[in-house]
């Protein structure tokens, strides 16, 4: 038998080279359908349920896990790629609706977050600490009243104690409630959606200052309803009027100190907020329904923005506010 060349490769290594070619080959067509599967373009107007809902109401603050439909926070579809890795961050509201979505999106980006949400809220909240923590990252838990200032403090100091830092705050947490006539805006319901828009976003910043670095980001919860006030939202709608100008104002005074500050101007979203006492019985069947899509937004489809202004990425963007509200031109 003659030996072969010491030149020519054995049969056994041409197989060898066929088999890792071939896993090769498999490997690559993986990851390209993985990555046809995530960017594969999706139709805005068709892609999420439309009004009519079905006629719901709870009482405030409500749950996500009660809506029918439920919101899409992006518990299933939401894909990281390393954007906020290692950084720590604080949203309020965070057990539901825009913040849960955010820290969702924040934990798979590589965040540790904490949520800060009021007591009735706990089921909703559980179920985010999960997915937090699904993620890989540290999920601190925090409720609690925002309209009480000594809770605001420690609400920030507990996040930058358990999350050992505090470089993400996100100002989200707030109150909506329908009244159709001014007559009947009490002083009470007056009090309690400025101190929880307004008073506590002020009490959380000036709290976190401290804690913040160059490179640290804020982002405020706005509305378009600071520029196109609904007739039954006089209210709320001041004070996301208020939240804009906070935001301008800070974002000027915390530039030298190389810390940004921005607002998102969400328009009709499916949350908790909604079905609470924030929109009446018959605009919740129909909400969403006079936009250009026909539909509300899904919190899901609000998350990138969050993760896009806090992240190095838009390091010179401050003092903005950004809108997205399907097609209707505002803000």
């Amino acid at each position: 038998m003659t030996k072969p060349d010491a030149d020519q490769p054995s049969r056994r290594q041409v197989m060898s080279s066929v088999a890792l070619a071939g896993a090769t080959l498999a490997t690559n067509a993986a990851v390209a359908q993985q990555e046809t599967n995530l960017t594969t373009d999706k139709n805005p107007i068709t892609e999420y349920p439309k009004p009519p809902f079905p006629a719901q109401q709870q009482p405030w603050p409500g749950l996500a896990l009660r809506m029918e439909p439920k919101p899409d926070h992006g518990e299933n579809s939401y894909r990281g790629s390393g954007k906020l890795r290692g950084r720590k961050a604080l949203i309020t509201g965070g057990d539901s609706g825009i913040g849960r979505a955010a820290a969702i999106a924040y934990a798979r980006e590589g965040a540790d977050v904490a949520i800060g949400y009021l007591p009735p809220e706990e089921p909703d909240a559980h179920e985010v600490i999960e997915l937090i923590q699904k993620a890989g990252r540290k999920a601190v838990a925090l409720p609690g009243d925002i309209r009480d200032e000594s809770f605001c403090n420690s609400l920030v100091g507990e996040a930058a104690r358990q999350l050992n830092g505090l470089d993400i705050l996100v100002n989200n947490a707030g109150r909506q409630h329908a009244v159709e006539y001014l007559e009947e805006l009490t002083t009470e319901l007056f009090d309690w959606t400025f101190k929880t828009n307004v008073y506590a976003m002020f009490w959380i910043t000036k709290a976190a200052l401290p804690h913040l670095a160059p490179g640290s980001a804020i982002i405020n919860t706005a509305s378009v309803e600071a520029y196109q006030p609904g007739a039954d939202l006089l209210d709320y709608a001041q004070t996301k009027a208020a939240i804009v100008a906070f935001t301008k104002g800070l974002a000027k005074q915390l530039a030298k100190k190389g810390i940004r500050v921005n607002a998102v101007a969400p328009g009709p979203f499916w949350t908790p907020l909604q079905v609470s006492g924030g929109q009446t019985l018959e605009n919740v069947i129909h909400f969403g329904a006079d936009t250009p899509y026909g539909r509300p937004g899904q919190p899901v489809e609000i998350a990138p923005v969050y993760v896009a202004l806090a992240s190095a990425e838009l390091s010179y963007a401050s003092g903005q506010v950004w809108g997205i509200s399907g097609a209707t031109g505002t803000p």
